[in-house]
Formats: C-alpha cells, structure tokens, sequence
C-alpha cells in the first residue's frame, strides 16, 4: 500500500468517527482538543523529525581532505619532494542511498500511524468525557425534579396531617427523603467538577471553563445493521509498516555486503633541481586513487539477516494478537451498546407505568386514603428508572464513540 493511500484511509476513519457527534459543539471540542493537546503535538513532532531524516541520510559520506610537509625531503630525480595534498571521496555501492531512504521513510510512515493513532484515542476519550458530562449534568436535573415532587408531595402530607389522615412520621420520610435526594446531588457537583476538569485538560485549556452540553440525547430505536472490520485500523496498519520497514532494512543490509568505491587525488610539489638541467626538472607529481572498501568479515551481515527475518515474523504475530484484541473489543462494544438499547426501552416503559401509578396515588388522595409509603416506594421507582435511563444513554454513546475508534465500514 502506498503512503498517500494509507493517508487517505486514515482521513475517512477521522471522518467516520464524528459519525455519532452530536451537533457542532462536541466536533468543535474534538477539533479543538486534536489542535491544542500536547501529547498529540509532541507525536506530530516526532513525526516532522522522522520525516527530516529522509534528507539526512540523502548523502554522501565525507569528503577527505589532507596535507602533510615533508620533514626531510625525498630527493627524487626530478627534485625534492616538498609536500603532499590529498582529497578523497568515497562512495556508497549503486542503489544504497536510495534502499537508505526507503528505510528511514518507511520507518516515518510508522510514526504517522502512531500520530494518527493518538488523534483517535483523543477524540474517544474527549468524547466519553463529554457523554460522562452529559449524563451527570442530566442526572442532576433528575434530582431536583424528584427534589421538587417530594416537597409536593410533602405539602399533600402536612394537609393530610391537619386533617387526620397522615402521620408525623409520614411528613418526616418525605423530608428524610429529600435530605438524601440533596446529598446525592452535592455529590454529583463534586463529580461533575472533576469531570469537567479532565475534560478541559484533553483540550488543554483552563480547567474551569464552562462546558455547553447539548440539552438531549436519544437512543436509536432500531437495532443497526454493521459490517465493520478492523483490518483498516491503524494499530493494525501500523504492524504492516513495521513489517515493510523491517523489509527494506533488509534490502539496506544487502546493499552494504557490496563494496564502497573511493575516488581521490594526490598532489606533490617537487622543488627544481639547481645541479642540472633537463625537461622534467621540478616537475609536480599528480597521482589519481581508486579505493574499493571489501567487507570481507561479513558475519555480521548475515546476522542481520536472520535477525530481520525473526522480527518479521514477531511482528506478524504481534499483528494477529492486536488484531483478535480490536476485533474482541469491537464485538464487545456492539453487543454492550446493544444491551445499552434495550435497557433504555425497559426503563422508558416502567417508568411510563411508574408515573400511572403516581397517578392513582394522586386520585386517592381526593378520597382521603393516600398511603404516603406507597408514594415513597413509586418516588424511589421513578428515581431508579429515570437514572438508569440516563445511564443507558450514556453507555449508548460511549460504546458508539468505541465502536467508531475501533471499526471501519466494510
């Protein structure tokens, strides 16, 4: 697979997993959380690095240059040989340069897919933190709308109580009641500031910045047909590069079990003879080199080799291990979201019959034959109902979030 095909692949996993973002404001908090978040814009980083080193190794090796004077003088037929100059080049055998970078490159390729990676679970994690907000912030709404029916309902106990047909006790309940109602919601106060908290530290920004919430979330109602897979994944992907990378380490070694070949030239200046005479006198000497560098103790080559062959075959394994983890997990995520569904449609109908039954209570009352335990005991059901609705709601979009970091359509 090419690199610009991986790169296309990815940008439809980012577009796929705002699939269950819910309005402009959680996009925009994702948006905002992949821009700013250190960690994502260390890998980023990281990344910029790797993708410089394709230029570093773009060359080749350094030049030689040298120069000596002679202590004492070689005297030669033609003169004195006063000094010497060299320079040397040496260079890699054909194609080594090239089997470099698509090493360096392919090793790149694996920090983009640890890069992408990081973006994803940012974005799940901002957004299971934003559906955690949601289902506290709409847990609290809960309480105080049971808070406001028992002091209702405690208004009916004193009126009763005036006129005989309730007791003290049943007036102290009612109250008991909302002292426990009140205490819960001071703790989801507590909840909620941490939560928003972490919340605002995945977009690095001030902790006590206030969150918009969207004011519903619903369930669907039909069961959703998916044919996802994760072969697509980028923690899956990320092992076929690692797996590619290690292939052209491979076709580097080979290429340097080849010669290197070095090209230079000697200069010496020869001083003038002042005893003769003749054509050549003092004539410089300019002498061409040709080096070949033989790697003739190439064991450790072959160990290369073998080495590279076992870590193709670790990373192999490695990739079906993740493999049966993602697709485990994905499996898991499509049932849990599934039992999230039908938990929400129980709680909706018990707590439709929970309110009938409120109802009656109310209509009793009119008679004068209200049991105010019986109130209690449909309070404490509708409570029970209404927040687990809420809960299943919550697991509903979480496990959405996961199955969208974790699947891709077919």
């Amino acid at each position: 697979m090419k690199f610009n095909c991986v790169h296309k692949i990815l940008l439809l996993f980012m577009v796929l997993f705002v699939h269950f973002s819910q309005g402009q404001n959680l996009e925009s908090f994702l948006d905002q959380a992949e821009a700013n978040n250190p960690e994502v814009q260390a890998f980023e980083l990281r990344y910029n690095i790797s993708k410089e080193k394709i230029n570093e190794v773009n060359t080749l090796p350094n030049t030689e240059v040298s120069a000596g004077l002679f202590v004492s003088e070689p005297e030669t037929r033609t003169g004195a040989q006063k000094a010497r100059f060299s320079v040397r080049q040496m260079l890699p055998w054909f194609g080594s340069i090239t089997a470099r970078e698509n090493y360096i490159s392919a090793l790149s390729e694996v920090d983009y897919l640890d890069m992408v990676i990081i973006k994803r679970k940012l974005r799940l994690s901002v957004s299971q933190s934003y559906y955690r907000l949601y289902a506290i912030k709409k847990q609290q709404e809960v309480l105080e709308e049971n808070i406001e029916l028992l002091k209702n309902y405690e208004k009916l106990a004193l009126t009763s109580l005036e006129v005989g047909n309730a007791s003290a006790v049943d007036v102290l309940r009612l109250q008991i009641r909302q002292n426990e109602l009140q205490a819960q919601k001071e703790v989801l106060v507590l909840d909620y500031v941490s939560e928003e908290s972490l919340f605002n530290n995945l977009l690095d920004r001030e902790e006590e910045l206030p969150i918009v919430l969207v004011d519903n979330l619903y369930v669907i109602q039909e069961q959703e047909e998916l044919t996802l897979d994760v072969q697509l994944h980028p923690e899956i992907l990320k092992y076929d590069r690692l797996y590619e990378s290690v292939t052209q380490s491979e076709i580097l070694n080979r290429k340097e079990t080849n010669p290197d070949l070095g090209f230079g030239l000697d200069y010496i200046p020869v001083a003038e003879r002042n005893d003769m005479s003749f054509s050549d006198n003092g004539k410089d000497i300019i002498m061409p080199m040709v080096t070949v560098s033989i790697p003739v103790f190439n064991s450790k080559y072959k160990s290369r080799t073998i080495q590279n062959g076992l870590r193709q075959e670790e990373i192999s394994a490695q990739k079906m291990n993740q493999k049966n983890k993602l697709k485990t997990l994905l499996s898991k995520a499509i049932s849990s979201r599934e039992s999230a569904r039908i938990k929400y449609n129980i709680q909706e109908k018990n707590y439709r019959q929970a309110k009938d039954a409120e109802e009656i209570l109310i209509k009793n009352y009119e008679t004068g034959t209200i049991n105010f335990n019986d109130v209690l005991d449909i309070q404490e059901l509708q409570l029970k109902f209404q927040m687990n609705q809420i809960e299943a709601v919550k697991n509903y979009y979480m496990e959405s979030a996961l199955i969208n970091y974790l699947g891709i359509n077919e």
